[in-house]
């Protein structure tokens, strides 16, 4: 993997080159991940910042709490990496202004960077010398790697194993939370055993790291409701979101389905059957050379021609983030290209009751790879 995190600081020097960027400070985990492999140090909710020093011309430098120094040592890969301790000089701080003093332009990510770092730069430079580069960061993420492609397939078996050990653990005077731990279980082995065979590591927890989004009966109207002590019972729909759940060395995915127990009122089987063709819909149109949008107007056409609003965007990229670009939504041009990885949704609204589906896709040459997997059709979710 040595060879993958030189190639992206490469990339990241020569994007900054373009952009006469001297210096760039990387402070989003995500980000620090995807350049150097490092990972799973304490988080700015401890107030421990931990930054990564890229210089156009010269060493990277990666500032993380001493506490978190072996991790450092083991994961990232970089030049140097500084240690800093609690209470002791000026903690991070301390390389900063040497690091920086030359540079005449500083790159940041505006929408990521903790506050009191951003005031620190402020203290030292004039905010004319500071600016944002993460689009620089997004692009590059954009396309996935052959290795990060991997990843996500593996990820995608996770959440196969999850929504089946789901489906399985819905039952009529059941609490909601044993579904969850039904759907963590299965997806930590299956993790555990990926992990094994492909990845040989220590470093990478196999267990989920996000709490199961479920919602059963009249709390189904909850978008991202937790599971709970509901006792689910027959005629209930249960909706489960692997959302974030699929964190597969750190890859998220996007999952959903709707299910119910033992029967479904025709109604609302007539809105989740538009939910699911305004999926199907965004997938006609899915594809290497469309615009991100008009995935999402296909979708949004299905669910308005049926007489509802679309409740969100049709979907998202996904990668190392929750969150990535491009977004399925109006207004976003980005062109899809080969590599992309998207989750995909349909998704209706009614005032007494909401219906998703989701998967999530490789962009291919010629179309896309499903890499989610669970039944749609409705003989086959009412349980």
């Amino acid at each position: 993997m040595k060879h993958l995190f030189q190639e992206r600081l490469a990339d990241l020097r020569d994007r900054m080159c373009e952009q006469e960027i001297d210096t760039a400070l990387v402070t989003d985990d995500d980000n620090i991940f995807y350049l150097t492999g490092y990972h799973d140090y304490l988080h700015m909710e401890f107030g421990r910042p931990t930054i990564f020093v890229v210089h156009q011309q010269g060493l990277s430098l990666l500032i993380t709490p001493q506490i978190d120094e072996n991790s450092a040592k083991s994961l990232a890969h970089c030049d140097e990496i500084f240690s800093w301790n609690d209470g002791m000089g000026d903690e991070w701080r301390e390389k900063l202004p040497n690091l920086i003093k030359l540079s005449k332009k500083i790159g940041i990510e505006t929408d990521r960077i903790p506050q009191v770092v951003l005031s620190y730069l402020h203290s030292l430079n004039s905010k004319e010398k500071i600016v944002n580069f993460s689009e620089i960061l997004d692009e590059m993420r954009m396309i996935k790697s052959p290795e990060e492609l991997q990843v996500a397939r593996h990820a995608g078996q996770v959440a196969n194993a999850m929504m089946k050990a789901g489906r399985e653990a819905i039952i009529d005077g059941r609490p909601e939370f044993e579904v969850a731990i039904a759907t963590s279980a299965a997806g930590t082995r299956a993790a555990a055993q990926l992990l094994d065979k492909h990845y040989k590591s220590n470093d990478m927890s196999p267990n989920t790291h996000f709490l199961q989004i479920m919602a059963s009966g009249e709390d189904i109207l909850k978008t991202h409701h937790r599971a709970s002590n509901r006792i689910m019972k027959i005629g209930d729909p249960v909706f489960l979101c692997f959302c974030g759940m699929t964190n597969f060395y750190k890859f998220k995915l996007g999952f959903d389905r709707t299910f119910w127990i033992n029967s479904a009122r025709p109604e609302h089987v007539k809105v989740y059957e538009t939910a699911v063709a305004s999926q199907e819909a965004a997938l006609a149109v899915l594809g290497p050379g469309v615009t991100a949008e008009k995935v999402h107007e296909a979708y949004a056409d299905v669910i308005q021609e049926a007489g509802y609003d679309y409740p969100f965007r049709c979907g998202r990229a996904t990668g190392y983030s929750f969150l990535e670009k491009p977004f399925l939504i109006k207004g976003d041009k980005t062109i899809l290209q080969p590599g992309m990885v998207f989750a995909v949704d349909g998704s209706v609204l009614t005032s007494d009751f909401r219906a998703q589906v989701g998967d999530s896709f490789i962009i291919t040459e010629t179309g896309y790879e499903q890499i989610t997997q669970h039944p749609k059709e409705v003989d086959e979710i009412i349980i």
